[in-house]
C-alpha cells in the first residue's frame, strides 16, 4: 500500500491522504494526466472507472463512470480549476448524471493533488475540501475514505508499468462501452505542433493519408464552431475517391475539439469525435473518443482496420512533418 498518511480535520473540513511511489514525479503526474492510466486506479478495486472525457486544462472537464460487480454504475465529474504541470491539479469533484453533467442535489467537493519528488521517488498529497461538516460526515459515511484507499492501492502497478503506456507504442483502440471507443497514441511533438498538423490544410495533405498510395485532394477545415469541414481521399491514379464531412461542435485550441463525422454521399448516421491533446513525457498524448450510433456500427468500423490506417498516418506525421520542425 503506497499510502503513508491519512488525516481528517473536522475544523478545516479536509481529508488529506499522502502516498509515496518509487517512480519520478513526471511518471506519477502522467498517470493522472492519461485517461488510459487514471481509469486503472481512480475507482475502488470493486468499482473500476472508465474515463469518457478527460481534458486536463483549466476550464476542462472529466467524465468518468464507475461500475460495480452487479453492473450498477456511479458517474462522476471533475471540473479543472488549476493545472500546474507537473506540480498541482485542483478540481471540483462531484456526482454526475449519465451524460456527465453535474448533479445539483448531491454534495461536491474541491480536491487538490500536489506532486513532488522525494529521495526515493515521488509523492502525491491529495487534500479534499468539504463544504460543511455535515457533507464531510455524509461522504465519509458513504465510504469515501475506504474507496479512496482502495483506489490508490492500485497506483503502484500502473506507475511501475513502463511498457503499457510507453511513448513508442502504436495506435490503440479501446472499447469504452456499447457505443464508444477511445483511440490513443503518444505523438512525438508539442501540443501546438500536433494541433496545427490537424488544422493546417497543407500539412494535413502531407500526412493524413492512411496507407501508402493515397492522396488527399480536399482538406477543408472548420475555423469556428458551427462551420463544416470536408476531407476527401483518392488513390494516386485518381480512382476510389471517398470522403467525410461534419460540423465543428466545440473547440478549445490547442487542446480539445468535438466534431461530427459522416461519410459523404451516404445516409449512414454520423459519429461524434472528441479529440484531446495532453502533454506527457515523450510528446503529446492524442486521445479521440468516438461515439457511434450503435454497437453494430462501432464493431463494423473497427473491423475495417481503421486503427492500422491511423497508425500509418501518425507515423508519417512524426517522420515527415514533426521531425522537420523540431
Amino acid at each position: 500500500m503506497p499510502v503513508t498518511a491519512v488525516h481528517k480535520d473536522t475544523t478545516a473540513l479536509t481529508m488529506t491522504i499522502v502516498a509515496d511511489f518509487p517512480v519520478s514525479q513526471r511518471r506519477l503526474w502522467d498517470a493522472y494526466a492519461d485517461p488510459r492510466q487514471i481509469e486503472k486506479f481512480w475507482g475502488p478495486v470493486t468499482y473500476p472507472a472508465k474515463f469518457l472525457r478527460h481534458d486536463m486544462q483549466v476550464g476542462g472537464r472529466s467524465h468518468y463512470v464507475m461500475t460495480g460487480p452487479e453492473g450498477d454504475t456511479s458517474p462522476g465529474y471533475w471540473e479543472f480549476l488549476n493545472v500546474d504541470e507537473p506540480r498541482r491539479i485542483e478540481v471540483r469533484d462531484g456526482f454526475a448524471a449519465d451524460d456527465g453533467t453535474p448533479k445539483t442535489d448531491t454534495p461536491d467537493m474541491r480536491m487538490v493533488f500536489d506532486f513532488e519528488g522525494t529521495d526515493k521517488g515521488s509523492r502525491v498529497t491529495m487534500t479534499t475540501h468539504f463544504n460543511s461538516l455535515e457533507e464531510l460526515e455524509q461522504l465519509i459515511g458513504m465510504g469515501m475514505e475506504e474507496g479512496t484507499l482502495s483506489a490508490m492501492s492500485q497506483i503502484d502497478t500502473v506507475v511501475t508499468d513502463l511498457q503499457a503506456f510507453a511513448a513508442d507504442r502504436l495506435t490503440e483502440a479501446q472499447i469504452l462501452n456499447d457505443t464508444q471507443i477511445r483511440v490513443s497514441r503518444v505523438i512525438r511533438g508539442t501540443v501546438q505542433q500536433v494541433w496545427d498538423a490537424h488544422h493546417d490544410p497543407e500539412i494535413m495533405k502531407r500526412w493524413l493519408l492512411g496507407p501508402d498510395g493515397w492522396v488527399m485532394p480536399v482538406a477543408e477545415v472548420a475555423a469556428k464552431v458551427g462551420d463544416i469541414y470536408r476531407q476527401e481521399w483518392e488513390r494516386e491514379d485518381g480512382t476510389d475517391r471517398f470522403g467525410f464531412t461534419g460540423e465543428l461542435l466545440e473547440s478549445q485550441p490547442p487542446y480539445r475539439e468535438v466534431t461530427t463525422e459522416q461519410m459523404i454521399d451516404t445516409d449512414y448516421p454520423p459519429a461524434q469525435n472528441e479529440m484531446t491533446l495532453t502533454p506527457v513525457d515523450g510528446g503529446t498524448l492524442l486521445a479521440i473518443v468516438i461515439t457511434y450510433p450503435s454497437a453494430d456500427v462501432r464493431d463494423a468500423v473497427l473491423a475495417t482496420g481503421m486503427t492500422d490506417g491511423m497508425e500509418t498516418s501518425y507515423a508519417r506525421l512524426e517522420r515527415m512533418v514533426l521531425t522537420a520542425v523540431q
